[in-house]
């Protein structure tokens, strides 16, 4: 029988190795069919949902959990092929707000359904839709109150 920390670790362990496949199994797909990388869907997902699809690149960070310098080399090619752009917040000019336009939207909206079939196709041999909820209630009870949610 596993101790208590037993468990907790190699539960962890496990949600590491599934991010991780899940990761790869959409990189591939993400790259190949809409030129993003997981990170730079993620990163739109956060603007579209943004109040006036606008947020901060230290806001940015904390969402993706990067770092401020990460994510200004993610929006510099995002921004040179107009899914996103950059201005400077009137109050201060060292607060650069990242913008997606409409370009990025409509990357979005079309990567959005390559995530949607990947996500079916994660789960499809083994979960019953009740596992599905199930485990969808566990991962928001995980990461309820520490960042800006997705979902």
């Amino acid at each position: 029988m596993m101790m208590r920390d037993d468990l907790r670790g190699a539960a962890a362990l496990r949600l590491l190795q599934s991010a991780d496949e899940l990761r790869d199994r959409l990189s591939g797909a993400f790259a190949a069919v809409h030129g993003l990388s997981v990170n730079e869907f993620l990163l739109l997902m956060h603007l579209e949902r943004a109040g006036e699809n606008t947020l901060s690149r230290v806001e940015l960070a904390k969402r993706l959990f990067v770092s401020a310098s990460t994510v200004t080399r993610m929006i510099a090619p995002m921004e040179k092929i107009g899914l996103v752009s950059r201005e400077v917040a009137e109050r201060d000019a060292r607060l650069a707000l990242v913008n997606i336009t409409k370009a990025g939207a409509e990357k979005l909206k079309d990567a959005k359904l390559t995530f949607k079939q990947h996500a079916s196709y994660a789960f499809e041999d083994r979960w019953s839709n009740d596992d599905i909820a199930t485990l969808s209630d566990l991962l928001h009870r995980f990461v309820a109150g520490r960042t800006a949610h997705l979902t």
